[in-house]
């Protein structure tokens, strides 16, 4: 099996790197893709110095797997690119998520859905995976009827410039800014860029790729995206409300039993889900579970998950090993 891995050198590329160090995979050989301006440079890897290559390397090596974390432009260049000659790709950026013919996919949820004939694959938004590992399944025993969410965004998921600005600061070091304004010691209520409906582009994917995942469009979903002073893990305070009568207990149960996802809801000894506990991990977090006081059939949640990791590198990675383990590979 060959498998590259494109956007290496990032952040996400980085995560990725270190999952598959420990991997079982039989993987043959591996192709580290970066911008042209790094091929040629070594890292070392699984016991080994590898050489990044670029991207046009990869295609003529043909891969059958490539997960691509290099921003839409890259994606929606190569991508089609690589699966003209066999390759499955899953795309981490949104390059593809709303394509009507390209599988919006959290293996937990509608990984069954993936065919032998899906050659691009779209890896969600990594709020929306980690709202909705936990709300699926409620999703189909209650029925959603209305999402109201607000994002507590980890500064790594703006990249590593943005991770530089906030070590800069935290330093009083006068560097290049990447966010419009400060970000250490401060909250910004602006996650990626604002559209004309005021609501910005990172809010949207919320409530877009809710709809396609979930296979329904009537769930009413009102999002407000906040970048915090975090360096890793994205937290989210979810307040939904259900069409059936709800039972607290039952919601527990649910989630208790939902595969990815770690209940740690005992508030009276503080026990609830933090960015701190969740880094590094592949798993989502969910606790302060508690009834609306004033709206019937609806609860509170609060959500956190490592936005490197289940949002992105192991969603990544799940996906792809559903390919592997169907032998869909050439």
């Amino acid at each position: 099996m060959k498998l590259a891995i494109v956007g290496a050198s990032g952040l996400v590329g980085r995560t990725l790197l270190s999952m598959l160090e420990k991997n079982t995979w039989s993987v043959d050989e591996y192709f580290l893709v970066t911008s042209d301006k790094s091929a040629g440079k070594k890292v070392e890897f699984r016991g080994k110095a590898y050489n990044y290559i670029t991207i046009r390397e990869a295609i003529e090596n043909k891969p059958d797997i490539a997960i691509f974390s290099a921003g839409s432009q890259v994606s929606l260049t190569f991508a089609p690119k690589f699966a003209e000659v066999g390759c499955r790709v899953v795309d981490n950026s949104s390059a593809w998520r709303m394509d009507p013919d390209k599988k919006l996919i959290v293996p937990e949820i509608n990984g069954n859905t993936l065919t032998q004939n899906d050659f691009i694959i779209a890896n969600p938004n990594c709020s929306t995976i980690q709202m909705l590992l936990p709300l699926a399944p409620l999703h189909r025993e209650y029925r959603i009827k209305r999402i109201v969410v607000s994002t507590y965004q980890s500064i790594s998921g703006s990249g590593q410039k943005a991770m530089a600005q906030f070590e800069n600061e935290r330093q009083s070091i006068v560097g290049e800014q990447f966010y419009p304004h400060p970000i250490d010691k401060n909250c910004l209520p602006h996650c990626d860029v604002f559209l004309d409906n005021d609501y910005t582009k990172e809010e949207m994917k919320l409530v877009h790729e809710t709809h396609k995942i979930l296979g329904d469009d009537g769930i009413a979903i009102s999002a407000t995206a906040v970048r915090v002073p975090v360096t890793g893990g994205h937290s989210e305070s979810l307040n939904v409300e259900f069409e059936k009568s709800i039972d607290i207990n039952g919601v527990r149960q649910i989630l208790s039993t939902t595969q990815g996802v770690i209940l740690q809801d005992d508030p009276k000894n503080n026990v609830y889900p933090m960015p701190l506990m969740a880094s590094g991990k592949d798993d989502v977090f969910v606790g302060r579970i508690r009834k609306d006081l004033f709206q019937s059939n609806t609860i509170n949640m609060w959500v956190v998950a490592d936005n490197l990791r289940k949002g992105a590198a192991t969603n990544a990675i799940q996906i792809a090993d559903l390919f592997i383990k169907k032998g869909w590979l050439k």
